[in-house]
Order: structure tokens, then C-alpha cells, then sequence
């Protein structure tokens, strides 16, 4: 009998989200046919008219955009070289961050040799 029910509830679940998916249909926007083939023909007559060292830097442009593009990784994750690299300057950092003090007294004498040397350079 339990078994029953629970194929029956993970059915309408089913059925409720094809029915939810099914209903979503939308009409395309309204497109001006005219106005993307004038913008085309606008683009292809600029590039025409383009010299050559216009179309190098557009070029180099491109290249160095595609390069950019590798480096980050096709998947949006940097490169295996990038994420160590990031790992050991992080480690870096990390190395100089100040040691947490043991105890009470400690913690009060490293607070007191503090205000004495920033009291020393205020008053230089």
C-alpha cells in the first residue's frame, strides 16, 4: 500500500512539472527583418572600407582578446599553472601574517612593546 502511494505522489510530481514546462510558451518578440539586413549590409560595407592597418590592430586586438581567453580556461577555471602559482603567493602571505600569542601575559606584553615603539615614532 505505501509503495502504492509513493508512486502515485512522485507521479503527479512528474506529470505537475512537464504540465509546468509544457505551459511555458512564449512568443518569439517581433523581429525587423529590414532593419537587421540594413545593419549587416552596414557592417560589411565598414569592414570593406577598412585599411590594412586598421585591420591589423583589429586583428591583434582579436588575438590578444583570444589569448586572454586560454589563459582563464574554457570553463571559467585558470589553468593548473595559475591556481599554483595563486596557491604559493597566498602561502606567502600567510607566512608573514603575525603568530597568535599563547597566553595572557604575552598578549600584554607584545600590546605594550606595541604602544611604546607607535609612541615613539608619533613623537619623531
Amino acid at each position: 500500500m505505501n509503495k502504492l502511494l509513493i508512486a502515485l505522489v512522485a507521479g503527479t510530481f512528474a506529470l505537475g512539472s512537464v504540465a509546468a514546462l509544457a505551459d511555458d510558451k512564449t512568443p518569439a518578440q517581433p523581429v525587423d527583418q529590414a532593419k537587421l539586413k540594413a545593419e549587416r549590409e552596414a557592417a560589411k560595407k565598414a569592414k570593406a572600407e577598412q585599411t590594412p592597418e586598421q585591420k591589423k590592430a583589429k586583428s591583434a586586438q582579436h588575438q590578444k582578446d583570444l589569448s586572454a581567453t586560454e589563459k582563464s580556461g574554457q570553463e571559467g577555471g585558470g589553468t593548473a599553472q595559475q591556481k599554483a602559482a595563486d596557491t604559493s603567493a597566498q602561502a606567502k602571505a600567510s607566512k608573514s601574517d603575525p603568530k597568535a600569542l599563547p597566553d595572557k601575559a604575552a598578549k600584554q606584553k607584545a600590546l605594550t612593546e606595541q604602544e611604546k615603539a607607535s609612541a615613539k615614532a608619533g613623537g619623531q
